[in-house]
């Protein structure tokens, strides 16, 4: 079973929005990690890159600063399920978006080595 799946993804026109979303199933950690949750994107050509964080209370997020005011990231501890919502999207946010979850107790969030597993991803596509 696939631990994180991603959906929500599509083609906007430019500043249009999309919400992403990422089911995560049951996954086991050990104590030197915590349940934190990010959500990276990959464009083409290009490294992959953190977007957004959050973690595991849900009282701690953080940004890139592409998407800072544009872009929120949020989880429902309940349904087991992260959101990404991006609106005001441009060109520069065509990717493919992945959910990661589970980080290591210390380290920058948008260390992709941090991370635990990884979803398969959703492709965004934003035109001008």
């Amino acid at each position: 079973q696939v631990p994180l799946v991603e959906s929500g993804g599509g083609s906007v026109q430019a500043g249009g929005s999309l919400r992403l979303s990422c089911a995560a199933s049951q996954y086991t950690y050990s104590t030197y990690n915590t349940n934190c949750m990010a959500w990276f994107r990959q464009g083409s050509g290009k490294e992959r890159e953190g977007v957004a964080y959050i973690s595991e209370s849900g009282r701690t997020t953080d940004y890139a600063d592409s998407v800072k005011g544009r872009f929120t990231i949020s989880r429902d501890s309940a349904k087991n399920t992260l959101y990404l919502q991006m609106n005001s999207l441009n060109p520069d946010d065509t990717a493919m978006y992945y959910c990661a979850a589970v980080c290591s107790a210390s380290g920058n969030w948008r260390e992709v080595r941090l991370y635990k597993y990884w979803g398969q991803g959703t492709q965004v596509t934003v035109s001008s």
